[in-house]
């Protein structure tokens, strides 16, 4: 299955470093339309902006401001964004916060390190039907 390589993804990290290994690693594969957010206000602020529509929102838990869950949470909240694809990437491996990303309407889970076939298989399996 081929992800339309045109989509706008917004890639939320308070890390730089990740934001950037993120971006190379949708690059390498042909993503282009990249947007950032340091914390999840900004990533709130960025959602609303009538000029921005993102199609996939790759969100670390760990944020100042917001948090990857509570940005999660708003989003599922709000008509506008309750079906806008998340896929979380985070180092929280412990097994309640996984549970409580899902009860809280994530679509998919990468626990850091991740490879970049990682990163695509759960890209495919969020796509898969939308395509």
């Amino acid at each position: 299955m081929t992800i339309d390589r045109s989509i706008h993804i917004l890639i939320v990290d308070d890390y730089q470093s990740m934001r950037r290994m993120l971006a190379d690693i949708l690059r390498a594969v042909g993503f282009k339309n990249l947007s950032y957010a340091d914390d999840g206000d900004m990533a709130w602020r960025m959602l609303n902006d009538e000029d921005q529509d993102f199609n996939l929102v790759m969100l670390d838990w760990n944020m100042p401001k917001k948090t990857g869950l509570e940005l999660l949470q708003m989003m599922r909240e709000s008509e506008k964004f309750n079906d806008t694809p998340v896929l979380m990437v985070t180092a929280e491996a412990e097994n309640g916060h996984v549970v409580e990303a899902i009860q809280s309407g994530v679509n998919n889970y990468v626990i850091k390190p991740y490879t970049p076939n990682t990163i695509y298989k759960k890209m495919q399996d969020i796509f898969k039907d939308k395509l």
